[in-house]
């Protein structure tokens, strides 16, 4: 039985202002699970209570009614706040701070000794791709470069969860690829990963399950393969399809009371086809 690291019971909050005299309910008795060593995607329109709820989760504030527990605690429970990286959508970083000096800097914060801090930095910046640029002020940085440089920041205490805001917003498909390997190398090293994002092709390509908010309230929830798969239609791929066999594999469908709904060639996703491109004309140059 897979354990679950991340629960919410009937959690609601609800949001006043002095301004109004009713309160704005931006979450409406939620109810999810997240299991040990999945890629949990938490997906929604602006406004659905997404942020909301992973505030909760982090202990940053508080529902207004029912629960929530991360690796069995409270959030805000200090104990937990050891075992948990945090990437925010914004990556808030010292300018003038070099990729060492920032790690390390993070790493005092959990008081990590400095002979195993330095072993860590050294391993975060060589998974991000920063070995080239780690002495440079975190001003010069491009905005791939600063992301990056913000996931170092969230695994610096080796955590057991991490909770991932938008991780590829902004970034160019390349840098964006790259995090979503490293995002799957730690499903690997059996992280659990609690990931919000606008970016439904990113949510398809990385994670195990879904939740899908609107307006509070959780609408679906599942794998992602079972929400998205239309068991009334069966696609089939053939390599060297000519026309004679278009038209006896039609007429075999249609005997077998099937019907041919389309014909066409098969395709890559946008994304494929950028990288291929990218990565072949380095090889040529």
């Amino acid at each position: 039985m897979d354990k679950i690291i991340i629960e919410t019971k009937n959690l609601s909050k609800v949001y006043t202002t002095p301004f109004t005299r009713q309160g704005v309910k931006a979450l409406d008795n939620l109810n999810i699970q997240v299991n040990s060593g999945e890629i949990f995607g938490f997906l929604g329109p602006n406004g659905s209570g997404k942020t909301t709820t992973m505030k909760i989760l982090l202990g940053l504030i508080s529902p207004t009614q029912g629960r929530a527990w991360v690796l069995g605690k409270q959030p805000t429970d200090v104990a937990v706040k050891d075992r948990i990286g945090f990437l925010p959508e914004e990556s808030y970083l010292y300018r003038f701070l070099s990729a060492d000096e920032t790690l390390d800097f993070y790493g005092r914060i959990f008081k990590i000794p400095k002979i195993e801090r330095k072993k860590r930095i050294d391993k975060l910046i060589d998974i991000v791709g920063l070995g080239n640029a780690r002495k440079r002020q975190v001003k010069e940085y491009s905005k791939g470069m600063a992301r990056r440089l913000g996931l170092a920041q969230a695994l610096i205490n080796n955590p057991d969860v991490i909770f991932l805001d938008e991780p590829t917003s902004g970034l160019d498909p390349i840098v964006a690829r790259q995090v979503k390997d490293l995002i799957l190398d730690l499903k690997n090293e059996g992280k659990t990963i609690f990931m919000s994002s606008h970016l439904l092709s990113d949510v398809e390509d990385v994670c195990d399950r879904i939740a899908i908010l609107h307006l509070g309230r959780l609408q679906k929830i599942g794998k992602v393969q079972e929400l998205i798969s239309n068991p009334e239609i069966t696609e089939v791929s053939i390599k060297g399809l000519n026309n004679n066999l278009k038209v006896a594999l039609k007429e075999l469908v249609e005997k077998n009371n099937g019907q041919m709904i389309d014909i066409h060639p098969a395709s890559e996703t946008l994304e494929t086809l950028f990288l291929k491109t990218i990565h072949s004309d380095k090889k040529e140059n």
